[in-house]
């Protein structure tokens, strides 16, 4: 009973990661129309701003508040000189993004000398319930996850912001001549679900060594999350999150860890080649 309920608690810390990663990608997906395949790499200099701080003595807390802020800043100056010239060609889109994203991915290669790094938790320990120990970092990464879907919700359904962000997703023609700059909004969009990408790679930089392919196996998963939840909706993404996390933190248990990560992917397309709409068929964020 024990292992179960430190198992199931393990699960929710690897789905709560999964969501903050998939969120990013899930808002720029339905805004903007285009899958960000720099979004691992945006995971990647979160997770790296966290280990400079490190390095330089700072610790690791300097560098968890900076990391969203950081990446957000950079997702704000690509999309400002780059990826804003592809929005009416979504495949060169996802081909320009992929190759920012190799280009980021082999310049901290290139910094980090291809060493795994380890960085320590900011907090440390474990802390007793029902006679289970529970990992407070752990804890952390999972009230952090529902404090960040809580936000973004109210954001984008409860304010001024989120009124405009849906207007220009519903019609931007539309919303250009009421006035709403969409050109603003995309901006603010990527600069947000980049900021997220920084948030989840600093959060997760303690529970895995840091190494320039940490994004790489989150973006798969992170892209196939968004194709079973369905693009459009607040609620598609979160749930493809929830499905894909589960399943990729349950089968290693189940079958050999080598089959474990095609299973996820296979049943996943099987999901997606019934329900192509994926679990949210209609919605708009």
């Amino acid at each position: 009973m024990e292992f179960a309920v430190k198992f199931g608690f393990d699960m929710l810390a690897f789905i709560s990661v999964m969501v903050l990663i998939v969120l990013g990608l899930g808002v720029i997906a339905s805004m903007m129309g285009i899958f960000n395949f720099a979004h691992g790499e945006l995971v990647l200099l979160g997770a790296y701003t966290v280990y400079l701080s490190d390095k330089a003595g700072l610790g690791t807390w300097p560098g968890l508040i900076a990391a969203p802020v950081v990446v957000g800043l950079v997702g704000f100056g690509l999309e400002r000189t780059i990826i804003r010239r592809f929005y009416r060609t979504p495949i060169i889109a996802m081909l320009g993004t992929y190759a920012i994203g190799l280009i980021i991915r082999e310049i901290v290669r290139g910094l980090l000398g291809g060493h795994y790094k380890s960085i320590p938790e900011p907090v440390g320990g474990a802390f007793s319930l029902g006679g289970v120990e529970f990992s407070v970092w752990r804890s952390i990464i999972i009230a952090t996850t529902l404090v960040v879907i809580g936000g973004t919700y109210l954001l984008l359904a409860r304010s001024s912001i989120g009124l405009r962000v849906r207007g220009a997703l519903e019609n931007p023609m539309l919303a250009r001549a009421c006035g709403i700059s969409t050109s603003r909004l995309y901006a603010l969009t990527f600069t947000f679900g980049a900021a997220l990408a920084g948030l989840a790679g600093a959060l997760i930089v303690p529970l895995y060594q840091l190494s320039a392919d940490i994004g790489i196996r989150f973006l798969v998963q992170a892209f196939l999350s968004v194709m079973l939840g369905g693009v459009g909706s607040f609620e598609g993404p979160v749930l493809g999150a929830a499905a894909v996390g589960g399943l990729a933190a349950w089968l290693p248990w189940v079958v050999t860890p080598v089959l474990a990560d095609p299973l996820v992917f296979l049943i996943a397309l099987a999901i997606v080649r019934v329900r192509p709409q994926g679990f949210i068929a209609v919605g708009r964020l």
